[in-house]
């Protein structure tokens, strides 16, 4: 076989290492495992199901679950249990108890449904909005109108209040009313000459209910910007609870989805204490739409303390509260109109989201674009923004909410979520929250009860049996990437001032669903796109953490326990804050080094802009830049300033070296841990990969680890670098240490593949589990899906397991081992020879090794396939044949219309192709 089939060989074929030798596999714990979001549906749980579910969850490869009361099914009200009552809080205890058993973590959701709220929100307490009303004053005209709330809905508050009067002339200039009207709404004011316009803010509410809401749950969604709504709400789970935390590892809290929220009762003295002014005479400039420089300062203010609020009031609150409970507490910040890094800094475990699917250039990789989102595909930047709060501050966990329609629903194979929970990793998460598991009773028959929008990782689903193949795979690699702690050298600045100074609309949610606005049109983005891509580690950084930066060694860090910063990068950026540069200089004078990629333009905000430009322009002239090349630099105390609009450039010019391993189009990230550096690398390309790849660090043995099946043994390495054999679609995990172990032996390298062995012998079909009916079993001539046999109207409606049996001949052979190859495999399979099981191949390149697991002359070969369950579901639809029953949304498809298989095609489903037996020879 020549050179270039040899290269197509996986690095599922190299050998197990010394299983004598000490495992260089960090401990698998419960958190190294993946977690699941689940869900209680109208919480009709009882002890007998969620023991059942738990177990079976656990043998699955589960670490912990995740409760989140939703919505119930029609026809099992009288199962409803409702949120925090005392029955429901004896079905906790009952399974964090059983969890326990399991060595399994449970965390729960405040609340149920999303966005945060329920019950015991009040009209004081619930999400709270501007109402604006304009009146106008005709020159030498008696105002005779009452200001007064108009809207119907919001006069029946109790607790409406007028804010702010403000009155402006056609000079724009203003005249605060607030203390101008009466108690019935009349004005004590007339003005002297001309055209006024009156702008009156009322303090309203949103009437934002939760959105799929459990019973008990159902309720107003909370005022975060409020200083007493976050407290209150949370007394009802100390009421729940008591001084127990029933075994809670940490309390949930999903994704910011308020809308309209852009208001708190005591906005303008917050405003004005944070801001140094009064908001009331510029209030014209925050509602209307004009769109001049002051607007947009005026609303970058605005914008800044709403992200102070929800900080301090909520994120902050939140924490504080959970650690009362001896629990941790994580929180999704995106969504919400404030600084995400700060937000995401300011809990325990930062978890970020990933909705949609990611185009790969994986070969073989199946994505039909019929089947996914369209507008949504996930950015590894907008992952990094939880990981860079948790590596910069030093958090030993950030989570992902994982898999969110992925695909259509049953449409989703374990291959299919590979490369993306691998491109979750190389954002830096290490702990992973599929989406997800829906609670199910053990009477409810196929497909069981079902979210609507999940991949379903439920155990009705007919690829269930072959899970274990992707659990253990994210349990080895979560096991490395939290182990140590990140190891990236760059900081790069988030300029968030631009954003906040634009003078379009009010509050600016930084949502995942409108990156392509708020994000991927920056510099920003393009200098992390083109840093990540160059071979640079790198975390994003805030205001706030630069303020709280020190020098350690010449690096920068911001947490003892977190990351040690090689370098900080402010890339080209339009506002800027006077307080940040005067920071940024600060630590350049203590031997930080600072890469600008241009100068800053101006200053941010409204209040005393020319004093505090004067400033920043000052501040910028005591650099001492002077011209070096195509760029400038700068010794300033005992760091370094570097001005260059190529970023790549300044960092040459400091010798920060790049991993060059990216050159070929390989991803990676690295962690450190005292005496050496994990590095776990992904070959997301389309070309195979046989070389020796160049790293940084090498230290005295370099030990190759294979995530997805365990295997382990001594790298070859020459002059920094280490060789390397990865086809399209694997990774592999290097572990760099100062601390030879020599009881490891070598990993062995492919050096020959003889030609492949084809089996195109006859096999036996039959069907082992799955439904509606069994297939009836077959004689194949040559190997084909059950699909293709259409005559039998039961192959074209089974979702299950078919068994693919043959026999085959292996002649004396001085082989090392045998790859069983597969062409086509819809969708998994679990392999068993000469009646041992082998293992389960599940996704690409579809390959394993059975070379130990064959004999001389015949053996026999059993090819257990599942396939995905549309088949099934599009039969109950052609036949109507009722499993979607819930209140609410009830199911939906990608699309979020009316869910409805029954004109879907039907899925290939088992082997097609060929199936080669290839006989390979290791490198001595």
């Amino acid at each position: 076989m020549n050179i270039k089939n040899i290269i197509k060989l996986s690095v599922l074929c190299f050998a197990f290492g010394n299983l004598s030798a000490q495992n260089p596999w960090p401990q698998t714990t419960e958190t190294a495992k993946p977690w699941t979001r689940w869900w209680w549906m109208g919480s009709a749980v009882d002890e007998k199901g969620l023991d059942k579910q738990l177990t079976t969850l656990s043998k699955s490869g589960f670490g912990g679950v995740e409760i989140v009361p939703v919505y119930g099914a029609k026809g099992f009200e009288k199962q409803y249990i409702n949120y925090l009552s005392p029955e429901w809080m004896k079905m906790l205890r009952f399974t964090t108890d059983k969890a326990k058993s399991l060595n399994m973590g449970v965390d729960m959701a405040v609340g149920t449904g999303w966005p945060i709220g329920g019950p015991q929100v009040d009209e004081e307490n619930a999400a709270t909005k501007m109402v604006v009303q304009t009146y106008e004053i005709q020159p030498n005209e008696k105002f005779s109108e009452k200001i007064v709330l108009k809207d119907e809905k919001q006069k029946n508050l109790k607790t409406i209040k007028l804010d702010i009067v403000t009155a402006y002339n056609e000079k724009n200039e203003a005249v605060v009313l607030t203390d101008k009207i009466n108690a019935d709404g009349t004005l004590n004011w007339k003005p002297t000459f001309g055209k006024w316009t009156i702008y009156a803010i009322f303090v309203g509410k949103t009437f934002q209910k939760v959105k799929r809401a459990a019973p008990g749950g159902e309720g107003y969604t909370l005022d975060h910007f409020s200083p007493t709504a976050t407290k209150d709400y949370l007394k009802t789970f100390d009421k729940a609870f008591g001084n127990s935390n029933y075994g809670i590892r940490s309390f949930f809290n999903d994704s910011y989805e308020v809308y309209n929220a852009d208001w708190t009762p005591d906005f303008l003295i917050e405003f004005k204490k944070r801001r140094g002014y009064d908001l009331s005479p510029y209030i014209k400039y925050l509602v209307s739409d004009e769109e001049s420089e002051t607007a947009g300062r005026i609303k970058s203010d605005y914008r800044e303390t709403l992200s102070d609020l929800v900080l301090n009031r909520f994120a902050q609150d939140f924490t504080n509260w959970a650690n009362s409970k001896n629990s941790k507490n994580t929180n999704q910040a995106h969504g919400s109109p404030g600084n995400l890094l700060d937000l995401y800094a300011a809990v325990d475990i930062p978890e970020s989201e990933t909705f949609g699917s990611t185009p790969f250039d994986v070969v073989g990789l199946k994505r039909d674009t019929a089947d996914i989102q369209k507008a949504d595909i996930p950015d590894i930047n907008m992952l990094k923004f939880a990981s860079s709060a948790a590596n910069v501050t030093g958090k030993k966990l950030i989570s992902n909410e994982t898999f969110t329609w992925l695909t259509e629903h049953f449409k989703t194979s374990w291959s299919q979520a590979k490369p993306e929970v691998e491109q979750v990793f190389l954002s830096g998460i290490n702990h992973v929250f599929y989406h997800g598991t829906t609670y199910t009773p053990a009477d409810v028959k196929f497909p069981g009860w079902l979210f609507y929008a999940s991949t379903n990782f439920v155990p009705e689903n007919s690829l269930w049996s072959h899970l274990e193949g992707l659990n253990s795979y994210v349990a080895r690699t979560q096991s490395v990437l939290q182990s140590g702690k990140s190891d990236n050298e760059l900081l790069v600045y988030w300029p968030v001032y631009d954003q906040w100074a634009s003078p379009k609309g009010k509050d600016m949610a930084f949502k995942i669903h409108n990156i392509e606005k708020w994000l991927q049109p920056t510099e920003f983005h393009k200098n992390l796109d083109r840093l990540g891509k160059s071979g640079y580690s790198l975390d994003m950084v805030s205001d706030k953490m630069i303020g709280e930066a020190k020098l350690d060694n010449q690096n920068i860090q911001v947490s003892k326990e977190g990351g040690s910063y090689k370098v900080l990068i402010v890339p080209q950026l339009s506002y800027f804050s006077e307080s940040t540069l005067k920071n940024i200089l600060n630590l350049a004078q203590n031997g930080a080094s600072v890469i600008f990629q241009s100068e800053p333009k101006d200053v941010k905000g409204f209040f005393e802009s020319e004093k505090r430009r004067n400033e920043l322009q000052s501040l910028w002239k005591s650099i001492p830049f002077q011209q070096n090349g195509n760029l400038k630099t700068a010794a300033f105390g005992k760091g370094k300033i570097i001005l260059s609009s190529d970023v790549e450039n300044g960092l040459e010019y400091l010798k920060i070296e790049r991993e060059k391993l990216t050159d070929i189009g390989l991803k990676f990230v690295r962690r450190q841990f005292n005496g050496g550096k994990y590095y776990y690398i992904v070959n997301h390309t389309s070309k195979d990969i046989n070389q020796n790849i160049p790293l940084n660090y090498i230290g005295k043995q370099v030990v190759l680890m294979n995530p997805e099946n365990g295997n382990f043994g001594i790298a070859e390495t020459q002059n920094n670098s280490v060789k390397v054999q990865l086809k399209s679609g694997e990774s592999l995990i290097i572990k760099t240490t100062e601390t030879p172990d020599n009881s490891i032996s070598k990993w062995k390298y492919i050096e020959k593949a003889e030609a492949p062995i084809v089996l195109n012998q006859p096999w036996q079909l039959t069907f082992k589990e799955g439904g509606p009916e069994l297939p009836k079993s077959r004689t194949l001539t040559k190997l084909q899906p059950w699909t293709n046999f259409t005559e039998d109207a039961s192959t074209q409606s089974f979702s299950g397991t078919g068994v693919y049996t043959s026999t085959f001949n292996v002649k004396k052979n001085k082989a090392d081992d045998y790859l069983l190859k597969f062409d086509k495999l819809y969708e998994s399979a679990t392999v068993i020879v000469n009646g041992k099981e082998v293992g389960i191949v599940w996704s690409n390149p579809f390959e394993i090794n059975v070379g130990k697991f064959l004999e001389k002359g015949k053996n026999t070969i059993q090819i257990e396939v599942s396939n995905l369950m549309a088949n099934r579901i599009r039969y109950m639809d052609q036949n109507k044949i009722e499993w979607r029953n819930y209140h609410e949304i009830n199911f939906v498809n990608i699309n979020y219309k009316p869910f409805d298989a029954s004109n879907w095609k039907v899925q290939p489903s088992g082997l097609d192709g060929e199936i080669q037996l290839i006989p390979i020879h290791y490198s001595k």
